[in-house]
């Protein structure tokens, strides 16, 4: 059975991690470098690093800050943030990314997930879609949450899947930072639309928000949370016991 995985998230603005509520009211945590280190030897499956004000910056993404990080990292590496053009996947990968996500530039380029799953692979190609209901209707935003583009979310990312993405994370902006749990409609009705793997992202409270998102949801893959590791309210190791414990697959390690 193949394991869940459990994926803290690096919100970097200026050079720091941050964290803030519905995308909002940013609070610096720590440096980048340091908590890839922390996250890369405590059980962490995976790492995503996003430089989350480069596209509504209109900036390219910080490289030095990002080479420094992964040198650190021994676990798959996800960046993201003012992913523009496939040159733009090219020098994320040259600073040591694994995979790269990417959300506003494939809205404005409709053809950028095609172009970059070609030359470089589905698997390398990692949608993130900032989801929100509008009267109802689960919409697509850009620029880190700022932009209400009008497309409808599930139609959007069905087609950046038929086009070459390799995965899919879920952003919730209805429950970033909330900690009262994960958004399960929105995620089913993604899990329903497209066969790769699925990361749920926003809401996570406590250990058992990701027990009930497995639970309920076991075609999720992955679950990424932000604040909960960053500032101790939940370790990692004590997750992946207490879903071993629920019947969930996890991958311990030998410090676990």
């Amino acid at each position: 059975m193949i394991t869940k995985r459990i994926i803290p998230c690096l919100d970097v603005r200026d050079g720091r991690v941050v964290k803030g509520v519905n995308f909002t009211g940013l609070q610096d945590v720590s440096s980048p470098v340091s908590l890839a280190e922390y996250y890369s030897s405590c059980g962490a499956d995976e790492l995503v690093f996003y430089d989350i004000t480069a596209s509504s910056d209109g900036r390219a993404l910080f490289t030095e800050i990002l080479t420094e990080t992964a040198s650190k990292v021994f676990i798959p590496l996800t960046v993201g943030g003012g992913i523009n053009t496939v040159a733009d996947f090219d020098r994320v990968l040259k600073c040591g990314a694994d995979k790269v996500s990417v959300n506003s530039g494939a809205i404005r380029n409709h053809s950028l997930v095609d172009e970059a799953a070609k030359r470089y692979g589905n698997q390398c190609v990692v949608l993130s879609a900032d989801v929100k209901r509008v009267d109802g209707v689960f919409r697509v935003f850009a620029k880190g949450g700022r932009e209400n583009t009008g497309m409808e979310a599930i139609s959007w990312i069905k087609r950046c899947v038929e086009h070459g993405a390799g995965e899919v994370v879920v952003n919730s902006i209805d429950t970033d930072g909330v900690k009262t749990g994960f958004d399960l409609e929105m995620l089913a009705a993604v899990c329903e639309a497209v066969s790769v793997p699925v990361i749920a992202s926003g809401g996570a409270g406590c250990i058992g928000d990701f027990i009930k998102l497995f639970k309920t949801l076991p075609q999720v893959d992955a679950g990424l949370a932000a604040s909960i590791f960053h500032f101790g309210t939940v370790r990692i190791n004590d997750l992946k016991r207490e879903m071993h414990a629920a019947g969930i697959p996890a991958r311990m390690t030998e410090k676990e």
